[in-house]
């Protein structure tokens, strides 16, 4: 196996930088934490990297600044720019100084790691535009969904909830993991706006009116006490 990709990950928001942390090294990245200007720029144009997250707000030195010192020594490094919501200015600059794409916070970490994957294919390659999971059908592209050939019609949020799911088949992930993915960093933990979601696509894949455990035949498991994940049918 090759190692790891390498991401700088540069944001002063400490808590809001462990949690792109944790998500980043939950796809299998390797990741570096810089949280200032000067720091950032020197880890980016020193370090070994696949990829640069870097914030626009930042003590020291301006993110849009750090950006300019790694496009005249590293042109080819992808930038990832993180913006506050409405900052057109900083959008519009951000790309015409150089940087290959922006995401706006508050941000779900599905839709970030999606830019992250977008951003660190090899030329020509794509990422699998379907996902398939027992018999629920994904395909990306479109946003359509199907179980057993049937069309599912589903709302923007119920797709990714399930594409999150689809993308770790069999695997059991946390509430936490899920509300970070779907809903974003900045979402109350305590809400139970996920099992609301979860009983709504449950209704629509045919499971049935309850939240339930999962046991009914039904991809969606419960597991007690843990989270949830789309179970893949046995042989």
């Amino acid at each position: 196996m090759g190692l790891a990709m390498r991401i700088l990950v540069v944001e002063d928001e400490r808590t809001l930088a462990g949690f792109i942390e944790q998500a980043l090294l939950a796809e299998g990245y390797a990741v570096t934490l810089a949280h200032d200007g000067p720091g950032a720029e020197i880890e980016a144009l020193t370090g070994d990297y696949a990829l640069v997250l870097l914030d626009v707000m930042l003590p020291g030195r301006s993110g849009l600044d750090v950006l300019d010192a790694i496009r005249a020594r590293k042109p080819e490094l992808p930038v990832i720019v993180l913006t506050a919501r409405g900052a057109i200015e900083q959008k519009v600059e951000g790309l015409d100084r150089g940087a290959n794409d922006y995401v706006t916070k508050p941000f779900s970490f599905e839709e970030l790691l999606a830019r992250v994957r977008a951003h660190l294919r090899a030329p020509g390659q794509r990422e699998a535009s379907v996902l398939e999971v027992g018999d629920v059908r994904l395909d990306l592209r479109t946003r359509r969904v199907e179980r057993d050939g049937h069309e599912v019609r589903l709302t923007a949020r119920e797709f990714e909830l399930l594409a999150y799911l689809a993308r770790h088949p069999d695997q059991v992930l946390s509430r936490e993991q899920i509300l970070n993915a779907v809903w974003g960093f900045d979402f109350d933990p305590g809400t139970k706006v996920l099992e609301v979601y979860i009983g709504y696509l449950r209704r629509k894949l045919g499971e049935g009116e309850g939240e339930g455990e999962g046991d009914g035949g039904g991809p969606i498991e419960t597991v007690r006490n843990v989270g949830y994940r789309l179970r893949v049918p046995r042989a």
